[in-house]
Protein backbone atom coordinates (compact mmCIF):
# COMPACT_ATOMS: atom_id res chain seq x y z
CA UNK A 1 0.00 0.00 0.00
CA UNK A 2 1.20 3.40 -0.56
CA UNK A 3 1.97 5.90 2.25
CA UNK A 4 -1.31 6.97 2.44
CA UNK A 5 -4.49 4.94 2.19
CA UNK A 6 -5.85 3.72 -1.11
CA UNK A 7 -9.00 5.46 -1.64
CA UNK A 8 -9.04 9.16 0.53
CA UNK A 9 -12.01 10.69 1.08
CA UNK A 10 -12.77 13.51 -1.36
CA UNK A 11 -12.18 16.81 0.48
CA UNK A 12 -15.77 18.47 -0.01
CA UNK A 13 -18.61 15.32 -0.22
CA UNK A 14 -21.32 16.07 -2.78
CA UNK A 15 -24.15 17.98 -0.55
CA UNK A 16 -26.35 15.78 1.43
CA UNK A 17 -29.45 15.12 0.02
CA UNK A 18 -28.21 16.39 -3.33
CA UNK A 19 -29.26 12.85 -5.82
CA UNK A 20 -26.16 12.33 -8.55
CA UNK A 21 -28.01 9.26 -9.16
CA UNK A 22 -29.42 9.12 -13.26
CA UNK A 23 -33.45 8.76 -13.37
CA UNK A 24 -32.94 5.61 -15.13
CA UNK A 25 -30.95 3.97 -12.70
CA UNK A 26 -32.66 0.52 -11.33
CA UNK A 27 -32.88 1.33 -7.44
CA UNK A 28 -30.95 -1.18 -5.66
CA UNK A 29 -32.39 -3.22 -3.35
CA UNK A 30 -31.14 -3.55 0.75
CA UNK A 31 -31.17 -6.47 3.32
CA UNK A 32 -30.72 -5.60 6.57
CA UNK A 33 -29.25 -8.09 9.05
CA UNK A 34 -30.44 -6.94 12.03
CA UNK A 35 -32.32 -4.14 13.32
CA UNK A 36 -31.42 -2.48 16.46
CA UNK A 37 -28.93 0.26 15.37
CA UNK A 38 -29.56 -0.75 11.85
CA UNK A 39 -33.22 1.41 12.32
CA UNK A 40 -31.12 4.67 12.83
CA UNK A 41 -27.84 4.25 11.33
CA UNK A 42 -28.70 2.68 7.68
CA UNK A 43 -32.34 3.16 6.87
CA UNK A 44 -32.31 6.65 6.62
CA UNK A 45 -28.64 7.40 4.80
CA UNK A 46 -30.08 4.29 2.23
CA UNK A 47 -33.26 5.89 1.38
CA UNK A 48 -31.76 9.84 1.29
CA UNK A 49 -29.12 8.29 -1.11
CA UNK A 50 -31.41 6.77 -3.77
CA UNK A 51 -31.65 3.09 -2.41
CA UNK A 52 -34.73 0.97 -1.05
CA UNK A 53 -35.07 -1.20 2.14
CA UNK A 54 -36.43 -4.25 0.64
CA UNK A 55 -36.24 -6.59 3.40
CA UNK A 56 -34.66 -6.81 7.38
CA UNK A 57 -33.70 -10.20 9.18
CA UNK A 58 -34.49 -9.90 13.23
CA UNK A 59 -36.14 -12.28 15.24
CA UNK A 60 -37.17 -9.84 17.92
CA UNK A 61 -40.96 -8.79 18.17
CA UNK A 62 -40.61 -5.04 18.83
CA UNK A 63 -38.04 -4.55 16.01
CA UNK A 64 -40.22 -6.46 13.38
CA UNK A 65 -42.84 -3.95 14.48
CA UNK A 66 -40.73 -0.87 13.87
CA UNK A 67 -39.22 -2.05 10.93
CA UNK A 68 -42.50 -2.55 9.29
CA UNK A 69 -43.53 0.69 10.44
CA UNK A 70 -40.35 2.72 9.54
CA UNK A 71 -40.70 0.89 5.77
CA UNK A 72 -44.18 0.47 4.77
CA UNK A 73 -44.44 -3.31 2.77
CA UNK A 74 -41.04 -4.26 3.54
CA UNK A 75 -40.27 -7.76 4.28
CA UNK A 76 -39.44 -9.60 7.35
CA UNK A 77 -37.52 -12.71 8.08
CA UNK A 78 -36.24 -14.07 11.49
CA UNK A 79 -32.22 -14.37 10.31
CA UNK A 80 -29.40 -14.44 7.92
CA UNK A 81 -30.17 -17.22 6.27
CA UNK A 82 -33.67 -16.57 5.37
CA UNK A 83 -32.78 -13.17 4.12
CA UNK A 84 -30.41 -14.96 1.80
CA UNK A 85 -32.61 -16.82 0.21
CA UNK A 86 -34.34 -13.52 -0.87
CA UNK A 87 -33.33 -13.79 -4.54
CA UNK A 88 -34.00 -10.12 -5.03
CA UNK A 89 -31.22 -8.51 -3.16
CA UNK A 90 -28.59 -6.22 -4.82
CA UNK A 91 -26.71 -5.64 -1.43
CA UNK A 92 -26.67 -7.00 2.48
CA UNK A 93 -25.80 -5.12 5.09
CA UNK A 94 -24.71 -6.38 8.42
CA UNK A 95 -25.50 -4.91 11.51
CA UNK A 96 -25.37 -7.67 14.18
CA UNK A 97 -23.01 -7.95 17.16
CA UNK A 98 -19.37 -7.54 16.13
CA UNK A 99 -18.65 -11.16 16.90
CA UNK A 100 -20.74 -12.45 14.41
CA UNK A 101 -19.63 -10.50 11.76
CA UNK A 102 -16.40 -12.50 10.40
CA UNK A 103 -18.76 -15.67 9.95
CA UNK A 104 -21.78 -13.34 8.57
CA UNK A 105 -19.46 -11.91 5.86
CA UNK A 106 -18.16 -15.03 4.68
CA UNK A 107 -21.86 -16.26 4.50
CA UNK A 108 -22.67 -13.50 2.69
CA UNK A 109 -19.83 -13.60 0.30
CA UNK A 110 -20.22 -16.82 -0.09
CA UNK A 111 -23.91 -16.36 -1.95
CA UNK A 112 -22.77 -14.10 -3.81
CA UNK A 113 -24.52 -10.64 -3.06
CA UNK A 114 -22.13 -7.46 -1.99
CA UNK A 115 -21.80 -6.88 1.30
CA UNK A 116 -21.85 -3.36 3.18
CA UNK A 117 -20.53 -4.65 7.33
CA UNK A 118 -20.40 -2.76 10.45
CA UNK A 119 -17.54 -2.07 12.00
CA UNK A 120 -15.61 -4.19 13.34
CA UNK A 121 -14.61 -6.37 10.20
CA UNK A 122 -13.25 -8.66 12.77
CA UNK A 123 -12.26 -8.49 16.29
CA UNK A 124 -8.90 -9.20 15.13
CA UNK A 125 -6.46 -8.99 11.93
CA UNK A 126 -6.05 -12.45 10.85
CA UNK A 127 -10.26 -12.58 10.96
CA UNK A 128 -10.53 -9.73 8.50
CA UNK A 129 -7.83 -10.78 6.38
CA UNK A 130 -9.95 -14.15 5.95
CA UNK A 131 -12.75 -11.84 4.95
CA UNK A 132 -11.13 -9.75 2.37
CA UNK A 133 -9.04 -12.60 1.04
CA UNK A 134 -12.93 -14.29 0.47
CA UNK A 135 -14.29 -11.65 -1.40
CA UNK A 136 -11.68 -11.04 -4.01
CA UNK A 137 -11.69 -14.40 -4.58
CA UNK A 138 -15.46 -14.86 -5.23
CA UNK A 139 -15.22 -11.10 -7.10
CA UNK A 140 -18.34 -10.19 -4.06
CA UNK A 141 -17.67 -6.25 -3.70
CA UNK A 142 -16.96 -6.01 0.00
CA UNK A 143 -16.72 -2.49 2.61
CA UNK A 144 -17.18 -1.20 6.16
CA UNK A 145 -18.98 1.03 7.04
CA UNK A 146 -16.98 3.73 8.42
CA UNK A 147 -19.69 6.87 7.72
CA UNK A 148 -17.76 9.04 9.59
CA UNK A 149 -15.23 9.65 6.98
CA UNK A 150 -17.77 12.02 5.92
CA UNK A 151 -18.78 13.78 9.48
CA UNK A 152 -17.94 17.52 8.83
CA UNK A 153 -15.63 17.82 11.29
CA UNK A 154 -13.64 14.56 9.52
CA UNK A 155 -13.68 16.74 6.25
CA UNK A 156 -12.96 20.16 7.97
CA UNK A 157 -9.62 18.46 9.40
CA UNK A 158 -8.72 17.15 6.23
CA UNK A 159 -9.41 19.81 3.69
CA UNK A 160 -7.08 22.15 6.88
CA UNK A 161 -4.15 19.32 6.02
CA UNK A 162 -4.87 19.43 2.45
CA UNK A 163 -4.61 23.29 2.16
CA UNK A 164 -1.70 23.47 4.78
CA UNK A 165 -3.92 26.11 6.40
CA UNK A 166 -1.94 24.77 10.06
CA UNK A 167 1.48 24.66 8.66
CA UNK A 168 3.17 21.47 9.48
CA UNK A 169 1.27 19.13 11.11
CA UNK A 170 2.65 16.79 13.82
CA UNK A 171 0.07 15.61 16.07
CA UNK A 172 -4.01 14.55 15.98
CA UNK A 173 -5.61 14.11 19.50
CA UNK A 174 -9.11 12.73 19.03
CA UNK A 175 -11.73 12.01 22.08
CA UNK A 176 -14.09 10.10 22.58
CA UNK A 177 -15.28 10.59 26.10
CA UNK A 178 -18.54 10.34 27.91
CA UNK A 179 -19.75 10.36 31.56
CA UNK A 180 -21.95 7.48 31.85
CA UNK A 181 -20.89 6.41 35.64
CA UNK A 182 -23.78 3.40 35.50
CA UNK A 183 -22.80 0.90 32.83
CA UNK A 184 -25.32 0.11 30.19
CA UNK A 185 -25.77 -3.78 30.54
CA UNK A 186 -26.09 -4.44 26.36
CA UNK A 187 -23.87 -7.01 24.78
CA UNK A 188 -21.35 -3.97 23.89
CA UNK A 189 -20.81 -3.48 27.58
CA UNK A 190 -21.13 -7.15 28.64
CA UNK A 191 -19.26 -9.05 25.92
CA UNK A 192 -15.12 -9.54 26.02
CA UNK A 193 -12.89 -7.92 23.68
CA UNK A 194 -11.91 -11.35 22.07
CA UNK A 195 -15.16 -11.67 20.87
CA UNK A 196 -16.26 -7.95 19.82
CA UNK A 197 -17.42 -5.77 22.90
CA UNK A 198 -15.70 -2.90 23.96
CA UNK A 199 -15.07 0.81 23.18
CA UNK A 200 -11.76 0.05 21.55
CA UNK A 201 -13.56 -2.14 18.95
CA UNK A 202 -16.90 0.17 18.80
CA UNK A 203 -15.45 3.75 18.22
CA UNK A 204 -11.57 2.91 17.54
CA UNK A 205 -11.93 2.16 13.60
CA UNK A 206 -13.61 5.04 13.44
CA UNK A 207 -11.05 7.16 15.22
CA UNK A 208 -7.87 5.30 14.10
CA UNK A 209 -9.78 5.64 10.13
CA UNK A 210 -9.48 9.52 10.72
CA UNK A 211 -5.84 9.18 11.96
CA UNK A 212 -4.31 7.23 9.26
CA UNK A 213 -6.41 9.03 6.76
CA UNK A 214 -4.53 12.54 7.74
CA UNK A 215 -1.31 11.26 8.42
CA UNK A 216 -0.45 8.10 6.64
CA UNK A 217 0.09 4.25 8.02
CA UNK A 218 0.71 3.71 11.43
CA UNK A 219 4.28 2.10 12.44
CA UNK A 220 3.60 1.39 16.12
CA UNK A 221 1.46 1.73 18.94
CA UNK A 222 1.59 2.37 22.30
CA UNK A 223 -1.90 1.11 24.19
CA UNK A 224 -3.04 1.64 27.88
CA UNK A 225 -6.38 0.14 28.31
CA UNK A 226 -8.91 -0.78 31.60
CA UNK A 227 -11.57 -1.50 32.25
CA UNK A 228 -13.68 0.05 35.57
CA UNK A 229 -17.18 -0.85 35.28
CA UNK A 230 -17.88 -3.19 32.90
CA UNK A 231 -16.31 -6.39 31.24
CA UNK A 232 -14.81 -5.25 28.54
CA UNK A 233 -12.64 -1.44 27.59
CA UNK A 234 -14.22 1.97 29.14
CA UNK A 235 -10.79 3.66 29.39
CA UNK A 236 -8.48 3.38 26.79
CA UNK A 237 -5.62 5.95 25.51
CA UNK A 238 -3.36 5.18 22.02
CA UNK A 239 -0.84 6.75 21.13
CA UNK A 240 0.16 6.02 17.11
CA UNK A 241 3.49 6.70 15.46
CA UNK A 242 3.31 7.24 11.78
CA UNK A 243 5.73 6.28 9.57
CA UNK A 244 6.51 9.57 9.00
CA UNK A 245 7.31 9.99 12.81
CA UNK A 246 3.96 11.92 13.27
CA UNK A 247 2.03 11.10 16.27
CA UNK A 248 -2.14 10.69 16.69
CA UNK A 249 -3.69 10.24 20.80
CA UNK A 250 -6.66 8.65 21.07
CA UNK A 251 -8.43 8.26 23.88
CA UNK A 252 -11.89 6.75 24.45
CA UNK A 253 -13.55 6.69 27.60
CA UNK A 254 -16.92 6.22 29.43
CA UNK A 255 -15.81 7.07 33.12
CA UNK A 256 -14.96 10.99 31.88
CA UNK A 257 -17.01 13.56 33.36
CA UNK A 258 -15.83 16.62 31.87
CA UNK A 259 -14.90 15.59 28.65
CA UNK A 260 -11.79 16.94 26.91
CA UNK A 261 -12.50 18.19 23.04
CA UNK A 262 -13.49 15.78 20.74
CA UNK A 263 -10.89 17.01 17.97
CA UNK A 264 -7.54 18.87 18.35
CA UNK A 265 -5.11 19.05 15.11
CA UNK A 266 -2.02 20.50 16.47
CA UNK A 267 0.31 22.23 13.28
CA UNK A 268 3.19 25.12 13.02
CA UNK A 269 0.80 27.80 12.19
CA UNK A 270 -2.19 27.20 14.16
CA UNK A 271 -4.45 24.60 15.93
CA UNK A 272 -7.91 23.05 14.82
CA UNK A 273 -10.15 22.76 17.78
CA UNK A 274 -13.73 20.85 17.24
CA UNK A 275 -15.86 20.05 20.68
CA UNK A 276 -18.52 17.97 19.53
CA UNK A 277 -20.34 16.42 22.32
CA UNK A 278 -23.29 14.70 20.16
CA UNK A 279 -24.52 11.91 21.57
CA UNK A 280 -27.31 9.95 20.08
CA UNK A 281 -28.30 12.68 19.24
CA UNK A 282 -27.96 14.95 21.81
CA UNK A 283 -25.68 18.28 22.34
CA UNK A 284 -23.94 18.10 25.21
CA UNK A 285 -22.46 21.79 25.86
CA UNK A 286 -19.36 20.92 28.03
CA UNK A 287 -17.80 24.27 27.16
CA UNK A 288 -20.20 26.59 25.68
CA UNK A 289 -17.26 28.96 24.60
CA UNK A 290 -16.15 26.21 21.87
CA UNK A 291 -19.85 25.94 20.27
CA UNK A 292 -19.66 25.97 16.77
CA UNK A 293 -20.42 29.50 15.15
CA UNK A 294 -23.58 29.50 12.85
CA UNK A 295 -22.05 27.76 9.46
CA UNK A 296 -18.74 26.59 10.82
CA UNK A 297 -17.07 23.16 12.25
CA UNK A 298 -14.85 24.16 14.92
CA UNK A 299 -12.29 27.00 15.43
CA UNK A 300 -8.91 27.56 14.13
CA UNK A 301 -6.83 29.26 17.16
CA UNK A 302 -3.54 31.13 15.79
CA UNK A 303 -2.92 32.16 19.12
CA UNK A 304 -4.63 32.10 23.08
CA UNK A 305 -6.62 34.98 22.24
CA UNK A 306 -6.82 35.10 18.38
CA UNK A 307 -9.51 32.36 16.94
CA UNK A 308 -12.30 32.11 13.62
CA UNK A 309 -14.37 29.67 12.86
CA UNK A 310 -13.51 26.81 10.01
CA UNK A 311 -16.33 26.59 7.56
CA UNK A 312 -18.21 23.67 7.45
CA UNK A 313 -18.08 20.93 5.05
CA UNK A 314 -21.08 19.96 3.26
CA UNK A 315 -21.32 15.66 4.33
CA UNK A 316 -22.93 12.92 5.75
CA UNK A 317 -23.33 9.30 6.72
CA UNK A 318 -25.81 8.82 3.00
CA UNK A 319 -22.39 10.01 1.14
CA UNK A 320 -20.75 6.94 1.64
CA UNK A 321 -24.46 4.96 0.22
CA UNK A 322 -24.16 7.57 -2.45
CA UNK A 323 -20.67 6.24 -3.61
CA UNK A 324 -21.31 2.29 -2.84
CA UNK A 325 -24.93 2.76 -4.84
CA UNK A 326 -22.84 4.51 -8.27
CA UNK A 327 -19.66 1.68 -7.73
CA UNK A 328 -22.07 -1.02 -7.86
CA UNK A 329 -23.90 0.17 -10.58
CA UNK A 330 -20.73 0.88 -12.20
CA UNK A 331 -18.71 -1.55 -15.10
CA UNK A 332 -16.66 -3.09 -12.05
CA UNK A 333 -18.26 -2.32 -8.56
CA UNK A 334 -15.02 -3.55 -7.10
CA UNK A 335 -12.59 -0.33 -8.48
CA UNK A 336 -14.39 2.17 -6.40
CA UNK A 337 -15.36 1.26 -2.96
CA UNK A 338 -16.04 3.96 -0.38
CA UNK A 339 -14.14 2.17 1.84
CA UNK A 340 -11.59 -0.09 0.27
CA UNK A 341 -10.74 -3.16 2.36
CA UNK A 342 -7.11 -2.49 2.17
CA UNK A 343 -7.80 0.02 4.91
CA UNK A 344 -9.77 -2.01 7.01
CA UNK A 345 -6.69 -4.40 7.13
CA UNK A 346 -4.62 -2.05 8.40
CA UNK A 347 -7.26 -0.35 10.83
CA UNK A 348 -7.67 -4.30 11.97
CA UNK A 349 -3.29 -4.10 12.50
CA UNK A 350 -3.67 -1.35 14.68
CA UNK A 351 -5.92 -1.97 16.99
CA UNK A 352 -4.41 -5.50 17.16
CA UNK A 353 -1.47 -4.05 18.16
CA UNK A 354 -2.66 -2.41 20.93
CA UNK A 355 -4.47 -4.47 22.31
CA UNK A 356 -0.65 -6.50 22.74
CA UNK A 357 0.49 -2.88 23.82
CA UNK A 358 -1.88 -2.66 26.48
CA UNK A 359 -1.51 -6.15 27.61
CA UNK A 360 2.35 -6.31 27.82
CA UNK A 361 3.32 -2.52 28.14
CA UNK A 362 5.18 -2.03 25.57
CA UNK A 363 5.31 -0.27 22.35
CA UNK A 364 4.38 -2.68 19.88
CA UNK A 365 5.49 -2.61 15.92
CA UNK A 366 2.25 -2.71 13.56
CA UNK A 367 1.71 -6.20 11.71
CA UNK A 368 1.18 -5.17 7.86
CA UNK A 369 0.41 -8.22 6.60
CA UNK A 370 1.61 -10.43 9.35
CA UNK A 371 4.90 -8.99 9.01
CA UNK A 372 6.62 -6.11 11.75
CA UNK A 373 6.57 -2.19 9.76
Amino acid sequence: MSQHMSHPVPTEAPVPGASTVPASAPVLRVGLAGYASASWLHVGPIVAAGGQVSAVATRHPERRAQAAADTPGVRIVDDLNALLRLPDLDLVVLSTPSGMHHAHALQVIEAGVPVVVEKPLGVHAGEVREVVAASRAAGVPLTVFLQRRWDPAHLVVRRLAAEGTLGDLWRLEYRWERWRPEPRHRWREDTPASRGGGQLLDFGPHMVDLAVQLFGPVASVYAEMAAHRQVSDDDTHLALRHTDGRVSHLDIGSLVAAPGPRLRLIGSAGTYVHNDFTDNGKVVPIYPDLADAPGACGWLYRGPQEREPVVRSAGDSADFYRLLFADLRGPDPMAHLPVPPDDVVHIAEILDAAQHSAQTGQVVAVARGGAAV
